[in-house]
């Protein structure tokens, strides 16, 4: 199913004013942006297609070096489509992959080679002496000379033609860490502890993850004749801008690259955003010049010169390379202005709108009062930790308020919490079921998919704390928690499924049943797992599919984010203001989700409990408003507006 989710930003560089070559100088990789995953992935796929059957009519074999991970995936995918519905034959193909885990056997679930056979080799015309996959399972004595021989077979079959690479949150290729120099061939290497936490909240293993790995070096990635890159997830960002735009830096393995003759970057316009022509387009070329986009670029301002927004002067936008939208726009003063009254009203203490009020300057309308809210929320706490103020001050202020947990979130329960329930259920005279439990949980192997048994207590772990944060909020939890259990989701690992119709099918009849005047969604794509990624999907599929229907032509859909991130303050159209009582407030339903607390399953490199996060978060908001000169609030939760009917 095709993509739904796109914010569509406005603004930013005119097209077709400077060449190409202008508006790109600072990137020192060629860097093609697509609008979306699924396209980049397509153009990939293309790309070595293309590469494949010029050689095959030249009677030529072709050397394809496969990245491993999750990157690539919907590159194969769709090389799998074009074998299947286009003729594309894999016979004149030989090819050697980037990585491997060690040790590990070729055969275990999360091997680097499983998963490429499964995913690609198997499925297609490929001669199977022609497939050399970096083995995890030679001995520990023999991996040197191993690695050699591996060096060996690639230089006697001509060397790599292609090179497809994915990159890691640090700029990693393959297993080359931070730290890698550019004379490293293929060899064996330890994982960093940062590498080791994210794959084990990739692959479901705990604390079973190997520490070494065999990978391809950067002298060997560098003698490929091309190398394409990619990157689709959000989280990659800001590494993307250190590899294309920052200095050759070991510290940054993939910026080595930039040394390569032959290399092209791909990704979508999600990963592109910190690159210099979306971040800050003025510096590059002629701009047009939206009401959001100046906001954008006068709050980027106010940090370069360290003012609030009504002190900033003519010599600070001239300085700064911001003379063009003095030119457009009109004198200084008149652009602070401008910004500041149009961030000022982005502040409301009254989310659901303030009824018999004037809503001309407010984001929400004061009419209808009271609403009907839906809340939907990917796992069972992204609702109070991601606007939990925001959800209090709404079911204060009176209106009808609903939430709705898309996912069970049963993989994010330690089997520790779910023993000491049990047993704690034990102690009360409740019923006694801990010893067999305890014995399925001593059953499990690692890398296996959890037990259907031990799922659905977890998942009844969860459920029992949103109904508690949601009485503690003041919802009927009978009448107002909605659990979807949505299918994509219950695969029994962290890896899962896309978006399907049977997800979208549950939504739609919740809307109806509901129908809002208010929708809030998680929009952040940074949640490591992809989970709220698809969860927006599936809001978004639904809404497409009914948008006939009557009620929906009175509904808004507000977007917050995760705990990953916060909104930037040039794209947030509603900002609510929490008193330090309902930062309490907030923290304390939060505090409801224990088995999230102090032993958080997958807290990536963040440390912090999600109450310390979200709290961190909303008072930085806070800070950065009265920076660029509003009033000071203790906290501030922020949300975009996403037009439903684009």
């Amino acid at each position: 199913m095709s993509s739904n989710y796109k914010l569509v930003a406005g603004g930013g560089l005119k097209h077709g004013v400077e060449p190409i070559d202008i508006i790109t100088r600072y990137e020192q990789i060629p860097t093609l942006v697509c609008p979306t995953a699924e396209g980049g992935a397509h153009y990939v796929a293309r790309q070595v297609a293309k590469a494949i059957q010029e050689k095959a009519l030249k009677g030529e074999k072709f050397v394809l070096g496969l990245s491993t991970g999750k990157s690539p995936v919907g590159v194969y995918h769709e090389l799998l489509r074009m074998h299947k519905e286009e003729s594309l034959s894999f016979k004149n193909v030989i090819v050697f992959s980037l990585d491997e885990f060690y040790p590990i056997s070729g055969d275990e679930t999360h091997s680097r080679s499983l998963s490429m056979r499964e995913v690609l080799l198997k499925n297609v015309d490929i001669d199977p002496q022609n497939i050399h996959l970096l083995s995890g399972n030679v001995d520990i004595e023999e991996v040197s000379a191993y690695c050699r021989s591996y060096e060996e077979k690639i230089n006697e079959a001509g060397g790599i033609d292609l090179m497809l690479l994915g990159i890691g949150t640090d700029g990693q290729v393959g297993f080359n860490e931070p730290g890698t120099f550019a004379n490293t061939k293929t060899r064996l290497v330890a994982l960093s502890n940062k590498t080791r936490k994210g794959l084990s909240e990739d692959l479901n293993l705990g604390d079973n993850v190997p520490q070494r790995a065999i990978t391809l070096g950067i002298s060997t990635i560098m003698n490929a004749r091309q190398v394409i890159m990619f990157a689709w997830s959000e989280e990659k960002s800001k590494a993307l801008e250190r590899v294309v735009e920052g200095p050759i830096d070991p510290s940054v393995p993939a910026s080595f690259m930039q040394r390569h003759p032959n290399v092209e970057f791909v990704v979508s316009e999600d990963v592109a955003v910190e690159l210099t022509r979306f971040k800050k387009p003025w510096l590059v070329g002629t701009c047009e010049w939206t009401d959001k986009f100046i906001r954008k670029a006068v709050i980027w301002l106010c940090g370069q010169v360290n003012k609030p927004i009504l002190k900033l002067t003519y010599q600070d936008y001239i300085d700064n390379s911001l003379g063009q939208l003095l030119d457009e726009v009109g004198d200084y003063y008149t652009v602070n202005i401008r910004v500041f009254n149009e961030l000022q009203h982005t502040i409301t203490g009254w989310p659901g709108g303030k009824p018999n009020a004037d809503d001309s300057t407010r984001p929400e309308r004061s009419t209808p009062y009271p609403k009907r809210v839906l809340i939907f929320s990917p796992h069972p706490d992204d609702d109070v930790i991601s606007m939990g103020g925001t959800f209090i001050r709404l079911s204060d202020q009176g209106h009808d308020v609903h939430v709705a947990y898309e996912t069970s979130g049963n993989i994010a329960v330690h089997d520790d919490v779910v023993l000491q329930i049990l047993d704690t259920a034990r102690q009360c005279g409740l019923g006694d079921e801990y010893d067999r439990v305890k014995q399925l949980i001593d059953s499990k192997k690692k890398g296996d998919r959890e037990p259907k048994e031990l799922l659905k207590l977890k998942g009844a772990i969860r459920r029992g704390e949103a109904r508690a944060a949601d009485r503690f909020i003041g919802l009927d939890e009978n009448t107002h928690v909605h659990f979807l259990n949505l299918p994509f989701y219950e695969t029994g690992t962290v890896k899962k499924n896309g978006v399907g119709q049977e997800d979208i099918d549950i939504i739609i009849k919740l809307l109806r049943d509901i129908k809002p005047h208010q929708i809030y969604a998680a929009g952040d794509l940074s949640d490591p797992h992809g989970t709220h990624r698809v969860c927006i999907e599936a809001v978004l599929g639904a809404i497409k599919q009914i948008q006939s229907d009557e009620w929906l032509k009175d509904c808004r859909l507000w977007l917050y984010r995760g705990a990953w991130q916060e909104w930037e303050l040039d794209m947030v159209d509603m900002a609510v203001p929490l008193s330090p009582d309902e930062v309490i407030r907030k923290r304390h339903a939060i505090y409801r989700h224990l088995s999230q607390k102090d032993i958080v399953p997958f807290p990536g490199d963040d440390k912090r409990e999600f109450w310390q996060r979200a709290e961190d978060r909303t008072q930085a908001t806070a800070r950065e408003y009265n920076k660029l000169g509003m009033a000071e609030y203790e906290a501030i939760e922020v949300f975009v507006r996403y037009d439903i009917f684009k």
